[in-house]
């Protein structure tokens, strides 16, 4: 099935809060303790930055889970960004270390700050130029940067695509079944993706099939990709 991309951006507000609405509690959990799972004996300390960062939930998981990193969450969406910043308003002390920008890859200003970690999570998928992603995650890692990117991958056919729906959006607010289907037809598939890496010079990491519709792009980014 060939690729169909979709809006880069989730800038309507209602598609926005109906996004941070939905309980991906359990999804975002298993994200966040699987890290722990490609990186194991690496106790984090510094800048964690979290490319599409939405609403922020995984910003505030990954901050909850390493107390002596801080995190920036970057997203191009306005809508997503505002709702962000309200959580961590109501965060008190919980939101110190998270701190959201608005702005698209590859141009929204992220400083010299090196970067102890950079993921993301269903942001590729969104892309209607992946390579932006691996460039930006290349120009703001460092050698030993571990890289940890989570997103869909296109399933075979239009048929698979709505059985993915059936199955784990059944329950879910329309708006919220249809993004999922789209975002299933915009995704890549895994050999796709390892073409990407090859072009960005990004070989040392790994790709690699983790459910019936996610992939996951792991590694630590090594001198020779950093000075390529």
């Amino acid at each position: 099935m060939k690729r169909v991309t979709e809006p880069e951006l989730m800038d309507d507000p209602l598609q926005a809060e109906a996004y941070a609405s939905a309980d991906f509690a359990e999804a975002h959990s298993r994200i966040v303790d699987a890290f722990v799972g490609y990186f194991p004996g690496h106790q984090l300390r510094g800048h964690i930055l979290d490319l599409g960062c939405g609403p922020g939930d995984i910003s505030f998981r990954f901050a909850a889970c390493h107390p002596e990193c801080s995190v920036v969450g970057v997203d191009g969406s306005k809508a997503m960004i505002a709702l962000a910043n309200q959580r961590k308003a109501r965060a008190g002390n919980a939101g110190d270390r998270i701190t959201f920008i608005e702005g698209l890859i590859p141009g929204v200003p992220l400083g010299t700050v090196p970067y102890t970690a950079i993921i993301s999570n269903s942001l590729l998928h969104h892309l209607h130029e992946p390579q932006v992603l691996w460039e930006t995650i290349l120009r703001h890692a460092r050698a030993g940067t571990k890289i940890y990117v989570v997103d869909l991958y296109r399933p075979e056919d239009h048929a698979a695509a709505r059985r993915l729906v059936e199955v784990y959006a059944a329950d879910e607010p329309e708006i919220l079944r249809r993004d999922f289907y789209n975002s299933l037809l915009a995704a890549f598939e895994p050999r796709e993706v390892e073409a990407q890496l090859a072009a960005a010079g990004l070989e040392g990491l790994s790709v690699a099939v983790i459910s019936d519709r996610h992939l996951v792009v792991h590694g630590v980014i090594s001198e020779e990709e950093k000075c390529s």
